[in-house]
């Protein structure tokens, strides 16, 4: 019996986009979007998605512990870890909010990951700690 070995099909190339490549990741100014350990506690961002608005209050810079509402997934204000932006991919810039980047938020029942960011804010006025109790 005499046993074949067959090399390997070669695939064709593959493009793959630009976001994907850890030059390009790298090489893109980050100084448009808002990294939450720089925000004081009780700060309010007003994220707007592709597909709703979030209204995001810092509760400590460190570790980027946040309070949530709005979307499908946080009717009322629900304690989450923001953990960055991406583009769906393995790349996630830790504890920002950019503009085209989809915000990815751990929380007790998992990770949420929105659409993409349309626009981001800081509220005009610190949040009132009552609204968040």
């Amino acid at each position: 019996m005499t046993t074949r070995i067959e090399p390997p099909v070669s695939e064709s190339p593959r493009a793959v986009p630009a976001s994907g490549v850890l030059s390009a990741w790298t090489a893109h100014d980050w100084r448009d979007g808002i990294h939450v350990g720089e925000l004081p506690a009780l700060e309010t961002l007003v994220v707007a998605t592709q597909n709703s608005i979030y209204e995001i209050v810092v509760v400590s810079a460190d570790g980027a512990r946040v309070l949530v509402r709005g979307g499908a997934f946080f009717p009322v204000f629900t304690p989450a870890r923001l953990a960055g932006s991406s583009l769906g991919g393995a790349f996630l810039k830790l504890h920002s909010v950019h503009v085209g980047f989809r915000l990815e938020l751990s929380t007790e029942a998992g990770f949420i990951v929105t659409s993409p960011v349309r626009s981001v804010t800081r509220a005009s006025e610190p949040t009132d700690p009552a609204d968040v109790m």
